[in-house]
């Protein structure tokens, strides 16, 4: 039997598609057997939905031949062949024809699978202007005396306020509209969301025109990221007629304002469009955001007019679907150059603007910062140089210290020491091992007595005397100490409560993941933000393995002690991390989605510019760091995030302050999550 877990269905997610058929103007059976081809083509792609345009099976730009008996004829004749069609094609199709409801005509979107129509939805509102005449043709749908319609022999719900629920798929309910209705300031879709639809779907026609193509995203991203939806939008292509008009057929898919696919445009061919709609984000994300709650509530009298028609969607959940939708291996750091260096680019700036208005609402112009060579302290110097540069002050008021130690590499103390002369600030240096030693002595620890007893407390006396230096200078200079850690040693606990990189005055570095910071140093290097010779040392910090070079090796020459083999890989406890605080979603979706991401394929193809070893992680990998983000994140590690320092939010992947997006109990267990592990199989 195969694995629910290679199903994209098991997972919440539905694959849904876009049909742009070539059409023939009043040739109903021609488009219906266009129509037909594509949905099987989109069926045998393991999509559960796919929408035609509007009037496809007429063809929109029939204009007054809409009252000719014999096309209406014909128009009801196709869309048998297409409910004949579909009880043996397994998917849900939504298609547009003319349709006559006693004696007036109506421009309406029907939906249809196993063989019966579900329902009929008619177009609200009817564009009459410019080059658009539809009133003189249609009436529009709060002009109907019904709600429901006889449609060949059956009787069929029919309205604007219909939502089609899959049986087996509750989180798939959508809701049909008709080109203008989403151009209207208030659209249709707007109150069907706040019914529960979660899929918006377009059934449009939308002639092209200069600088239509852009208004249409920006319509459809909108809506769809105001109604906390996916969107898909369809429009007519080519076969309409020229008469007046030109037709591009451009089809689009958004979720929550989020681009998944769009098709080209000026095809001469019939095409699909295809995506892959996460529901449960979407659910979270109504759940998360509670002013759409209190949005049903303020517009009830609209929400309660909707009636669910709930229908079986036939679901393909025992094949082999894997997600063809792109997962970014690191998504808190964009994949494409631009976007990243405007990412880059504005996390700095927020970290810098909020500790210049730290200093100046405290009256304080000096900071103090711990350097060690590694990359979250230069990156937090890095930000405090700008923030000086900011206020009009010297950078010789950042009082930069680095503390070798017991384990202090060559090249860590190296790279201080450059660092801290490039940045121009005043630098200094303080052996702690004289204050540890007396500390380890004062304890009766074995170190004290010549063993080599490198326990946890040999190394948190290292972390605390650093921390305990750099309070006493700040006391000493009237400065505030200027915390290093980040958001990935947060989640994971990677800190030494109440000393070391968990405790400061002001941390500028706490809701920034470690990818992240990465690519902030990088950028900073890159763009010469700190001046001429910076970018080498820079470069030099990056190339150096994370440790937190407490325990002593054999070799002072480089770091020994490594981060990673302790804690897993941060490229995949960042991405764990993520999908796990941003969407709340359960551990074996969150290990579907880094299969789909980390696998050698096209999907999860290594993004431009990304300076990181190219790795890539089986399911096994994935699980077994998946299990220690897990037990860290939700039993171990509350209590140190409980009282952590301010420090400013600068996305929307989450912050795990307490003053914050992230508010847990510091007693929890994990066992709820490490149990949903066996659901992940190991190959």
């Amino acid at each position: 039997m195969k694995s629910p877990f290679f199903n994209l269905y098991s997972h919440d997610f539905a694959r849904v598609a876009v049909g742009v058929p070539r059409c023939r103007v009043a040739d109903p059976a021609f488009n219906a057997e266009q129509t037909i081809e594509l949905a099987k083509q989109a069926a045998e792609h393991g999509a559960m939905l796919v929408a035609f345009p509007e009037l496809g099976l007429s063809a929109y730009t029939c204009d007054d031949l809409f009252h000719q008996s014999a096309l209406l004829d014909a128009c009801e004749d196709a869309l048998a062949s297409v409910v004949a069609a579909s009880t043996s094609i397994a998917i849900t199709m939504i298609v547009g024809l003319p349709l006559r409801v006693g004696h007036t005509l109506f421009n309406c979107a029907v939906v249809v699978s196993g063989g019966r129509i579900h329902g009929v939805v008619p177009k609200s509102y009817l564009p009459n202007y410019a080059e658009f005449y539809e009133a003189r043709q249609f009436s529009p749908a709060d002009c109907a005396s019904t709600t429901e319609v006889r449609l060949l022999g059956e009787t069929v719900p029919f309205g604007s306020s219909l939502l089609f629920e899959a049986v087996d798929m509750p989180l798939f309910r959508f809701h049909v509209e008709i080109c203008e209705d989403v151009w209207v300031p208030v659209p249709p879709s707007s109150f069907a969301a706040l019914a529960g639809a979660t899929v918006l779907v377009n059934l449009s026609a939308s002639n092209v025109v200069i600088g239509k193509s852009g208004y249409r995203h920006q319509l459809v991203g909108q809506q769809s990221a105001r109604c906390l939806s996916a969107y898909l939008y369809t429009s007519a292509g080519r076969g309409e007629s020229s008469t007046d008009m030109a037709w591009d057929g451009q089809a689009l898919i958004y979720e929550n304002g989020e681009l998944l696919a769009e098709s080209e445009r000026f095809l001469d061919t019939s095409h699909l469009l295809f995506a892959d709609v996460d529901l449960e984000r979407l659910s979270h994300e109504r759940m998360h955001q509670t002013t759409f709650a209190q949005s049903i509530r303020r517009h009830q009298d609209e929400v309660s007019k909707f009636r669910v028609v709930r229908f079986d969607a036939h679901v393909p959940a025992d094949a082999v679907l894997p997600l063809e939708r792109k997962v970014e291996r690191f998504p808190y750091v964009p994949a494409d150059p631009r976007r990243r260096d405007e990412r880059c680019n504005e996390v700095y700036n927020i970290q810098v603007q909020a500790l210049v208005q730290r200093l100046s609402a405290s009256r304080i112009s000096k900071v103090v910062i711990g350097v060690s060579g590694g990359l979250d302290s230069t990156h937090a110097l890095l930000v405090c140089a700008k923030a000086m540069d900011r206020l009009n002050l010297p950078r010789a008021n950042i009082l930069a210290y680095t503390m070798p130690g017991f384990a202090t590499s060559n090249r860590t103390l190296n790279q201080a020491r450059q660092l801290m002369e490039v940045v121009g600030c005043s630098a200094s240096e303080i052996d702690i091992r004289p204050s540890c030693e007396q500390m380890l002595k004062d304890l009766g620890h074995p170190y004290a007595a010549g063993e080599e007893a490198f326990d946890i407390t040999f190394e948190n006396v290292q972390a605390g005397e650093r921390t305990n230096h750099l309070f006493r200078l700040a006391n000493f200079n009237q400065a505030i100490v200027i915390g290093t850690g980040d958001l990935s040693e947060l989640a994971l606990g990677w800190c030494t409560y109440g000393v070391g990189d968990h405790m400061s005055h002001y941390n500028v570095n706490a809701s920034v993941p470690k990818t992240l910071i990465t690519h902030l140093v990088r950028w900073v290097a890159e763009t010469g933000q700190i001046g001429g010779g910076g970018s080498d040392v820079l470069e030099n910090i990056l190339n150096t393995d994370i440790s937190p070079e407490l325990i002593p090796g054999k070799s002072n020459g480089e770091p020994e002690q490594k981060t990673e083999s302790v804690i897993g890989p941060y490229e995949l406890q960042d991405f764990n991390l993520y999908y796990t605080l941003r969407f709340g979603f359960a551990p074996s979706k969150v290990a579907f989605l880094a299969s789909a991401a980390w696998r050698d394929k096209t999907i999860g193809a290594w993004p431009e510019g990304i300076h990181v070893a190219r790795r890539e992680y089986g399911l096994l990998a994935i699980k077994r760091n998946l299990a220690i983000f897990l037990d860290r994140f939700f039993r171990q590690s509350q209590f140190k995030r409980s009282c952590i320092p301010n420090a400013p939010k600068v996305g929307s992947g989450g912050s795990l302050s307490p003053r914050g997006d992230w508010r847990a109990p510091s007693d929890s267990e994990s066992t709820v999550w490490l149990n949903d592990l066996a659901n992940i199989p190991e190959e």
